[in-house]
């Protein structure tokens, strides 16, 4: 690559940008976040290639498909790429999605929007250094935009969806084409003001490695979006929805009136999760669609936030220690949950009620007859 596109000058005004991007006043500011390292950059590119690489589908077929992934316009943005060569050459996987990328990114026959547009290129080892947050530069680093997720929006998503694709014609006839189908949440951690970025980053992972709908933060929680939080998440932020400033009360009466029950772990509370999980007819069941209230590191839950719960849950301590770090313990709660809902028998897998009260909820794009419907046009 010639050195008219490599950026080499770590003083320079773009670098400073993206380095600002490291505090919290610098992402709100931009409304940016940095992705470091192999493995978040990894799951960016495969997002970005999975939004505007695929195929349009044969709007003759319409077919009517049940979603893989969470909607795109519940994760991060793709906005821009710097590397270094020698870091691709380490990591051949990141370097073949890059090399995808740039064949979709430059495809002439292909008429990509301006949102799909990505800043790419070569950068020096001391100016990645500059860029970046971690105390050792891995080579390679990503500027994202996360989503905007506001609780109008967010509603539509836990009670599940259908994006229809519209196909417009030059003669000004439109036809229905694919119809993707997402499920309501049935297991969603709820992180009631936490504080610590490693956990907050492995509670995203676990909720992911688990198959949660969604990740929410109440006020008071760290930034999901600083970089020791997306460190420690490894990639996971391109998985699954992440939501912040979420209001618990509004939250916990929203999900159950729509079906859900709320379970918060507790470790003075009378139930605990050993007696759950052998407990299938039980009014907290595990089978049954749940968010997990998980408290503050240092003081826990309120006594109003842990009434907002259905039950309080404690796991049980068989050994001396006094307790269980906030991630491991949501860990256990979340897998306990995801074990139940995902063995038992379809027949005993309650089933979510259907959202009431839709006009008084509006989805994050514009919609189409039905409520929580969402139509994109192609």
């Amino acid at each position: 690559m010639s050195d008219e596109f490599v950026v080499d000058n770590p003083r320079s005004e773009r670098v400073k940008r993206v380095a600002q991007l490291a505090t919290r006043a610098g992402r709100r500011k931009q409304g940016k976040f940095l992705a470091e390292g192999p493995q978040p950059v990894r799951e960016a590119l495969r997002l970005w290639l999975r939004t505007w690489e695929s195929p349009d589908v044969n709007a003759a077929s319409q077919q009517r498909i049940p979603a893989q992934y969470a909607p795109q316009e519940y994760l991060p943005a793709l906005e821009a790429l710097y590397f270094d060569p020698a870091a691709l050459e380490r990591h051949p996987g990141v370097a073949s999605l890059l090399d995808q990328v740039r064949g979709t990114l430059f495809d002439p026959q292909r008429e990509l929007p301006p949102e799909a547009r990505l800043f790419l290129r070569e950068a020096t080892e001391e100016v990645l250094a500059a860029m970046g947050d971690a105390e050792t530069s891995q080579g390679i680093l990503a500027v994202c935009r996360p989503p905007a997720i506001q609780f109008e929006g967010l509603d539509s998503l836990l009670v599940g969806m259908r994006e229809t694709t519209v196909w417009a014609a030059e003669d000004g006839t439109s036809t229905a084409g694919t119809i993707v189908d997402y499920a309501p949440v049935r297991l969603a951690p709820v992180l009631v003001r936490l504080q610590d970025p490693g956990n907050v980053g492995t509670l995203i992972r676990v909720a992911d490695a688990a198959g949660a709908g969604v990740v929410v933060l109440t006020p008071g929680s760290t930034d999901p979006w600083a970089p020791k939080v997306v460190r420690a998440a490894a990639g996971s932020h391109f998985h699954i929805p992440v939501a912040t400033g979420i209001d618990l009360d509004q939250l916990t009466t929203f999900v159950r009136e729509n079906g859900a029950q709320v379970l918060a772990a507790d470790g003075y509370a009378a139930t605990s999760l050993a007696e759950l999980q052998l407990q299938e007819e039980s009014s907290a069941s595990l089978l049954h669609p749940t968010y997990w209230l998980l408290g503050n590191e240092a003081h826990g839950l309120s006594d109003h936030e842990g009434a907002l719960a259905d039950y309080g849950v404690a796991i049980p301590l068989y050994g001396q220690a006094e307790s269980l770090n906030v991630a491991l313990a949501g860990a256990l709660c979340l897998y306990a949950s995801a074990i139940a809902q995902r063995s038992a028998p379809e027949a005993q897998v309650p089933q979510t009620l259907p959202p009431t009260g839709h006009e008084e909820y509006a989805p994050l794009s514009a919609l189409t007859e039905h409520p929580f419907e969402r139509g994109g046009t192609r």
